[in-house]
């Protein structure tokens, strides 16, 4: 390096380079070991999460880790069933966003798309004809419902007609590991296919939608979308 340009580049750190250094920084710590957000591509957790939807992690939600390792540091919390939680997948280290429906001592089975945890099946029930509607205005290509889970209602869906994984187990989750699935059940790559997920590999905890564009209708926000919570 010549002269001139170290001189240049020693008045650039002490002016502007060092504080854009330390911002960063700032920035991508907080990201890694605080909250972060994550952009969703896929369908797998419809109708709870659509496609195109950013939603927000909170990542302190049951541990802290050293940012940017997955080194815990301390521990106050281990994911419920019913959590939707992000996780980097078993297959390929991707992050993937997912239901929790099974925990470490319990037993998972799927009869017919009926969950069944520790033998008994869980309850469901229509969900509000207007939200069927809403989501699926066409009629017939989706069957909807609510589903159960330790007194937490969410909604989910199957597609007739899909071919997948409809009925398994029952399968034991030992200590460390969990059990996910999506909500759009037909058409989510998750437990039933990569296996269960060891608790280091969940990143944190879903907390709400920041915001929503749809890729179908080129790419406008879903105004309606903006600021809900997840459940």
């Amino acid at each position: 390096m010549s002269e001139k340009a170290t001189v240049w580049f020693v008045r650039a750190w002490r002016d502007w380079l060092r504080s854009i250094l330390l911002i960063v920084l700032a920035v991508t710590a907080f990201r890694s070991a605080v909250a972060d957000w994550n952009d969703v591509p896929t369908g797998s957790m419809k109708p709870t999460i659509l496609e195109g939807d950013r939603i927000v992690v909170n990542k302190l939600a049951y541990d802290l880790k050293i940012p940017y390792t997955r080194w815990q540091i301390a521990r106050w919390g281990d994911p419920a069933r019913g959590d939707i939680v992000v996780l980097l997948s078993p297959a390929d280290g991707k992050r993937l966003v997912k239901r929790v429906v099974g925990l470490p001592g319990d037993t998972i089975a799927m009869d017919r798309n009926r969950l069944v945890v520790n033998s008994e099946t869980v309850t469901y029930s229509p969900l509000d004809p207007d939200l069927v509607i809403a989501f699926d205005p066409q009629g017939g290509h989706r069957v909807l419902a609510t589903e159960e889970l330790d007194g937490s209602q969410h909604a989910m869906m199957i597609t007739p007609g899909a071919r997948t994984l409809r009925s398994f187990g029952p399968i034991p989750v030992p200590e460390g590991q969990y059990f996910l699935m999506g909500d759009n059940r037909d058409e989510s790559f998750d437990s039933r296919h990569f296996g269960l997920v060891d608790r280091g590999r969940i990143v944190g905890r879903a907390l709400a939608v920041a915001g929503s564009v749809n890729p179908e209708n080129h790419f406008w926000p879903r105004w309606q979308r903006f600021f809900t919570g997840l459940r």
